[in-house]
């Protein structure tokens, strides 16, 4: 069905990393196929921030934690920097022993919702009573039509 949705037109960019024998390996696959073997890459549309902390601060042998604080402040400069990107900071460790660590949202950029509408105090004005919608302003104007005017249109002979 989604084939036939888009008519074929589908594509993802994708970053795939791993180990094997040889060491640690990271490829971007970009949407029109073309592959890349990278010691660090970025994708997406905070792709250019996020590529300005790794050309700035990375390093051959980071140690884990720094590792995962580089890739960290990358994803949100990405999200800062970007609109569309987000506000969850997800990080994938994937050791030469084959172990895999996910920290899903090791980070939300934007801080706790109830943090931030913790420090703001809503007017009461703001907040009817349960089941009722708040009007601020009624009016009424009558709509008026304009003068229609007959135009015969011309007969075929």
């Amino acid at each position: 069905r989604m084939l036939y949705k888009y008519q074929g037109h589908i594509s993802a960019a994708l970053i795939i990393g791993g180990t094997d024998v040889n060491g640690a390996h990271l490829y971007s696959i970009h949407p029109h196929g073309s592959t890349q073997r990278l010691p660090y890459t970025t994708m997406g549309s905070g792709s250019l921030a996020a590529m300005s902390v790794f050309e700035t601060r990375y390093a051959e042998d980071l140690e884990e934690d720094k590792a995962i604080e580089l890739v960290r402040d990358s994803i949100r400069a990405g999200i800062f920097n970007d609109l569309g990107s987000g506000s969850n900071v997800d990080v994938t460790v994937i050791r030469n022993d084959s172990t895999v660590t996910r920290h899903r949202t090791y980070e939300n950029a934007a801080g706790s919702s109830a943090d931030y509408k913790a420090k703001f105090e809503r007017p009461a004005k703001l907040t009817p009573p349960p089941g009722t919608t708040f009007v601020i302003e009624e009016t009424f104007r009558p709509h008026r039509a304009a003068p229609q005017t007959y135009v015969p249109s011309s007969a075929s002979a």
